[in-house]
């Protein structure tokens, strides 16, 4: 066998712009501002999907739902509906994952109520609101999860389920997400409901194509 090639190496095996299995994890200062900037990106988002009439996956989805039932303020519905998940997510995930979760989901409902304040009531075409909407969730979402943290709820369920019962974790999440979707022709017109469900599959497509830990590494 010829094992030339093994002792003197072509110049593409010490080529220094290919990528190596080593990565540096963020700092603490990087992940605060990670943090930072998800929450905000989200929860504008969330602010145009209300504008819009709309909903969208997750517990996001499902405070908007409840908001357009009751006259609620939706940065108080958001961390009353996580509520119940953040207790799931002590009893299964232990504290400091939950501890991330809440000062997400308090972040979310905080820049939330900001928005409402600086963008009130702008006048939207659903289209735009819906689709802009959830871009810049998706975008927020996926930041989150690249600084090791998430808005929690559905996710929490999701996870549980696969590590306790073996079902996949996309899977789990993509079935509520339907529901909360389905439950929205209760109480949104339904070419909003439409439009939602073609936003929810927007949000998924953002995180589909981009949180894939074995191509990204940052």
């Amino acid at each position: 066998m010829n094992d030339s090639h093994a002792e003197h190496p072509s110049p593409e095996d010490d080529d220094p712009t290919e990528p190596t299995a080593v990565t540096l994890p963020h700092t603490p200062a990087e992940d605060v501002l990670g943090v930072l900037t998800g929450t905000w990106l989200a929860s504008l988002g969330l602010h145009l999907l209300y504008e819009a009439h709309a909903v969208t996956g997750g517990t996001a989805g499902l405070s908007l739902l409840i908001t357009y039932a009751v006259a609620l303020p939706l940065p108080v519905v958001l961390l009353v509906a996580n509520v119940p998940f953040f207790a799931l997510a002590l009893w299964k995930k232990g504290l400091q994952f939950t501890v991330r979760s809440v000062i997400a989901v308090a972040l979310l409902s905080f820049f939330t109520a900001i928005h409402a304040e600086m963008i009130p009531s702008p006048d939207l075409a659903p289209v735009y609101g819906i689709v802009t909407g959830n871009l810049l969730a998706g975008t927020g979402i996926l930041i989150l999860f690249r600084h090791g943290s998430s808005l929690g709820g559905f996710s929490v369920l999701a996870l549980i389920a696969q590590e306790q019962a073996g079902l996949r974790a996309g899977y789990v999440q993509m079935a509520l997400d339907v529901l909360v979707v389905l439950a929205a022709i209760l109480v949104v017109p339904w070419d909003n409901v439409l439009l939602s469900a073609m936003g929810a599959v927007i949000l998924n497509i953002v995180l589909a194509f981009n949180h894939r830990p074995e191509r990204y590494r940052a």
